[in-house]
């Protein structure tokens, strides 16, 4: 009798050990198949175009890869380049007024910064059929009376590699490189042939860093 009392006290211990042994294993995090990892994106954005050449071998190459960027556009360069406002609409890229002289709007009037503004406007939306949304007001000077008075979004960035005075291929690249992150929008200047070299390059290397390309207006939502 007593021989049978001992083997019932094994079974429930074995039991009740095997119980606490299931349920720390259910406290584990079990990984699922259904667990997609957030996509990093990135803006790349050019200003102070277009160009008849520079400006042309970006947008064909950016089609190429099949990466949509930003373009901030100086009125005074339109005339003449309306073949590539179009090419930059029609393959989806954003398009955006960057003043029609390169102007500082903090040191004009309102009325001069107005006339800036509005010039560019006009010409690019004669070729969209589209209002202009965006501008990056050169050098970034932005107050607070254009703040109030201009009804467009103003678009700044957040990594500049000064490929403006800085033709080295390479050292515009590891710039960017060094300091890229998810959401970053990365500043670039199409009227050069080095900047437009270093671009491709950049946009190639974070794609296969699998970076997404995307324009402003959807990192701005963000």
């Amino acid at each position: 009798m007593a021989e049978k009392r001992f083997y019932c006290l094994i079974g429930l211990l074995l039991c009740l050990i095997g119980c606490i042994i299931l349920g720390e294993r259910a406290k584990k995090p079990v990984a699922t198949a259904t667990y997609t990892e957030q996509k990093k994106m990135i803006a790349i954005t050019f200003d102070d175009g277009p160009h008849y050449k520079n400006t042309k071998k970006l947008l064909d190459g950016l089609r190429e890869r099949g990466v949509k960027a930003s373009f901030f556009l100086v009125g005074e360069r339109i005339p003449g380049n309306e073949d590539l406002i179009l090419q930059m609409y029609k393959d989806g890229h954003v398009i955006g007024n960057h003043t029609f002289s390169h102007a500082n709007l903090t040191k004009l009037s309102w009325s001069e910064a107005e006339k800036e503004i509005a010039n560019t406007n006009k010409l690019i939306e004669e070729i969209t059929g589209e209002k202009v949304k965006y501008i990056r007001p050169p050098c970034g000077y932005w107050n607070d009376t254009l703040k109030n008075k201009v009804k467009q979004t103003p678009v700044l960035w957040s990594v500049d590699p000064m490929d403006w005075k800085e033709s080295n291929t390479t050292v515009v690249v590891n710039s960017v490189m060094n300091e890229v992150d998810n959401g970053d929008i990365i500043l670039f200047h199409d009227i050069y042939s080095s900047s437009v070299v270093a671009a491709l390059e950049v946009v190639d290397r974070l794609l296969d860093m699998g970076y997404v390309f995307v324009t402003v207006d959807e990192i701005l939502s963000k």
